[in-house]
């Protein structure tokens, strides 16, 4: 067996008892050895957001750059760990902290270390929580709420690109891959579109990046089914804006390989208690809003429930808060725009036996979206 390289001292834990003579490295040989290696800088920091979508900036006592809030990794503290200690004493914040939207490892700068950013989100803080701020340590000056475009443009260099990437991973539920700043071709978020594609259109992308860099959406499965007077059936969530009304139905597990069909049958027995198997398909709807997944929606038609059957309804506690039929006339004020515009384009299906129907937004696909002239068009700026 080949002896051991000078440079890998006897300390090494890759040095098994069995592959060298001598006793096994005590636990305290181990930690001087890691730590006494060159090892990158590791920095938590945290996409502080209020209600209204805009950023905490703050401008630091001791430098003239501004920054996002957190800091420095330390000693046995996981990333997480550090931005609740930094947020705790630098602005008197003790928030959760969210998920991780994007990694920036940057090369060795003016310190000659390696750094690794962490970078997470936090929030969004309600008004109480946004005006209760304070700078108890002294190390923050002043604190800006900005909007995201504003924050890119007074952000130092190395900083406002992970705040753009760290957005774009929070809006398409994924993460950004970074380095010095830049998005990798493999990036599952943050990569320009125009570059994802000239990077496709050259090849340059292995099966594994093609994958993780492609547009994703969101795919649910809902039912449309009436009472014998012709009103729709409708439920009231326990989430999302308080009066606003779905159809039973919602997310399709095809990480699972649930097929919408199985989802919508599923949904409606988890929400409302009935196992009954959906009918026809009347139409797929595909709705769009700039930086977010493209969501896809399967409508299925689950016919006429007599009296008996709407007597059986059982509401999911936890996910459900009422159940009703209303008459078409009174979606307008119940539901989104764009599911009103499903709803009645898939009644038309169901009467007329045409479909399934391709909408768009709850329009048939090709028709031009009529613009309003009044400022009380319910369409104006809505999904």
């Amino acid at each position: 067996m080949p002896d051991r390289p000078a440079d890998r001292p006897a300390t090494d834990p890759s040095d098994r008892a069995a592959d060298r003579p001598g006793p096994r490295p005590s636990p305290d040989e181990v930690r001087a050895y890691y730590a006494a290696r060159p090892s990158p800088l590791v920095a938590a920091t945290g996409i502080v957001l209020d209600r209204d979508g805009r950023v905490l900036v703050l401008t630091p006592s001791y430098k003239a750059d501004l920054e996002l809030p957190g800091g420095t990794v330390e000693d046995t503290e996981t990333p997480e760990e550090a931005l609740a200690r930094e947020l705790a004493e630098e602005l008197d914040l003790s928030v959760p902290v969210g998920r991780l939207l994007a990694v920036d490892s940057r090369r060795p700068g003016s310190l000659g270390r390696a750094l690794i950013a962490h970078v997470h989100l936090v929030g969004p803080l309600s008004p109480e929580q946004a005006g209760a701020l304070s700078f108890p340590d002294g190390e923050v000056a002043t604190a800006r709420w900005l909007a995201p475009e504003e924050a890119y443009a007074v952000l130092p260099a190395r900083i406002a690109p992970r705040l753009r990437a760290g957005l774009a991973a929070l809006y398409s539920g994924s993460l950004a891959h970074l380095v010095d700043g830049v998005p990798q071709p493999g990036s599952p978020a943050g990569l320009d579109p125009q570059r994802r594609t000239a990077l496709e259109h050259a090849g340059s992308f292995d099966a594994a990046s093609h994958r993780a860099a492609r547009p994703k959406a969101i795919t649910a499965a809902s039912v449309l089914y009436t009472d014998a007077a012709g009103r729709i059936l409708l439920v009231e969530p326990t989430y999302g804006k308080p009066g606003r009304w779905n159809l039973p139905g919602g997310g399709i597990d095809s990480d699972l390989g649930e097929t919408p069909r199985a989802a919508a049958r599923r949904e409606v027995r988890e929400e409302l208690g009935l196992d009954l198997e959906p009918g026809r398909l009347l139409g797929v709807n595909w709705s769009h809003k700039p930086d977010y997944p493209a969501r896809i929606r399967f409508l299925y038609d689950g016919g006429v429930l007599d009296p008996a059957a709407l007597a059986r309804i059982r509401l999911a506690p936890f996910e459900l808060l009422r159940w009703r039929a209303v008459p078409a006339g009174e979606l307008r004020a119940l539901v989104k725009p764009s599911l009103r515009r499903q709803i009645e384009a898939c009644l038309r299906a169901r009467t007329e036996g045409t479909g399934a129907l391709e909408l768009h937004a709850g329009r048939p696909a090709g028709t031009a979206r009529k613009r309003k002239k009044s400022q009380g068009g319910d369409d104006k700026g809505k999904r």
